[in-house]
C-alpha cells in the first residue's frame, strides 16, 4: 500500500467524502481519477499538474493513476482517507481551497475588464477565430449539431446579458450535451458563459441566473460535465480561471495573455470552447451596451 498525502481540497470534497457510501471509478487518466458516488456526484483526485478545482482533491505526489487503477478498482472511504486500490490517500492535513473567485471585485471592475478583453492584441482575435473553427469542425461530425449550436448560442448570449432567465434556460438546454467527449462542446460554452455572467451582473442577479441555467442543463449531459456546470452555477471555477481572473483584476496584459493560452490548452477543445463562451458574453455586452 502506497501512502499519499493530499495537498488541497474544497468544502465540496469534504462533504463528498463524508456523505459517500458506494463509490466507483468513473474515468482514469495519467494525472486524474474521477470517482462517482451513489448520488451521481463526482470527485476528481488529481496531481499538482492538474491543480485545484471545485471538486478536486489534489495530491502532492506525482502518481500515474493509470498505472494503479481501472474501471473495476476497489474504492473504500474512511473519515480522513480514501483508498483507491493500492493508493492510500490521507486528507486530514490537506489545505482548504476556495473555488470561488472574487466576484465582487471582478464585477466592480467590469468596465475595465471589458476594455481589456476588447483590446486584446490581434493574435488573440485570431485565436478566437480558430476557436470557432475548431468548434464547428468538431460538431460537424454530429448531423445537425452545428446549426443547432449556432442558433442556440445566438439566443443564449442576449438572454444572459439581459437577464432573461426563461430564454436563457431554453437556449442552454438546446446546447447541453451537444458535441463529443466527457465534457461536450455545448456544455463547455455554457460554462464559460456562466462565468462571464458572474462578472457582468451583481452577485444577487448572477447567482439566480447561473444556478437556474446550470440546474436545468446538468441533467442533460454527462456526469463530469454536469459537475462542472453545477460548479459554475455556484460561482466556482478551476485554478486556471482563477489565475486569469486575478490577471484581469491586476490589469496585467502579459499575464492575461499567458493565462488565456493556458485556458485554451485544456483538453481537446474544452478550454477553447469555454473561453469562447466567456468571450462571447463580454463581446455581446460591449456591442449592445446593455447595463446590468
Amino acid at each position: 500500500m502506497q501512502v499519499i498525502h493530499a495537498r488541497s481540497l474544497t468544502d465540496h470534497v469534504k462533504s463528498w467524502v463524508s456523505a459517500s457510501r458506494h463509490v466507483r471509478v468513473l474515468h482514469v487518466f495519467a494525472d486524474a481519477c474521477n470517482l462517482i458516488n451513489e448520488r451521481g456526484k463526482v470527485l476528481s483526485v488529481v496531481t499538482r499538474k492538474i491543480g485545484e478545482g471545485p471538486f478536486n482533491l489534489v495530491i502532492d505526489e506525482g502518481i500515474l493513476f493509470s498505472d494503479h487503477l481501472n474501471a473495476d478498482s476497489k474504492i473504500t472511504i474512511q473519515s480522513n482517507r480514501l483508498t483507491l486500490e493500492d493508493l492510500d490517500i490521507k486528507i486530514d492535513k490537506a489545505e482548504l481551497w476556495s473555488p470561488r473567485p472574487n466576484w465582487g471585485m471582478l464585477h466592480g471592475k467590469r468596465d475595465n475588464i471589458l476594455n481589456q478583453i476588447i483590446s486584446l492584441p490581434k493574435w488573440e482575435l485570431a485565436i478566437k477565430q480558430e476557436i470557432a473553427a475548431s468548434q464547428s469542425a468538431l460538431l460537424a461530425r454530429v448531423p445537425g449539431t452545428v446549426q443547432a449550436m449556432t442558433l442556440s448560442t445566438q439566443s443564449l448570449l442576449p438572454a444572459i446579458v439581459n437577464t432573461d432567465i426563461p430564454k436563457g434556460i431554453d437556449s442552454a438546454k438546446q446546447l447541453a450535451g451537444l458535441g463529443q467527449g466527457l465534457t461536450p462542446s455545448g456544455d463547455d460554452f455554457i460554462l464559460g458563459a456562466l462565468l462571464a455572467a458572474w462578472i457582468i451582473h451583481p452577485k444577487d442577479i448572477a447567482e439566480v441566473l447561473a444556478q437556474k441555467i446550470a440546474n436545468a442543463t446538468a441533467p442533460l449531459t454527462t456526469s463530469l460535465s454536469a459537475a462542472w456546470l453545477r460548479s459554475a452555477g455556484r460561482g466556482e471555477a478551476g485554478i486556471l480561471w482563477h489565475n486569469f481572473f486575478n490577471a484581469l483584476i491586476a490589469d496585467d496584459s502579459k499575464a492575461i495573455q499567458l493565462h488565456i493560452t493556458e485556458l485554451l490548452s485544456v483538453g481537446h477543445t474544452s478550454g477553447a470552447d469555454a473561453f469562447a463562451g466567456f468571450m462571447s458574453i463580454l463581446i455581446h455586452l460591449e456591442e449592445t451596451s446593455c447595463p446590468s
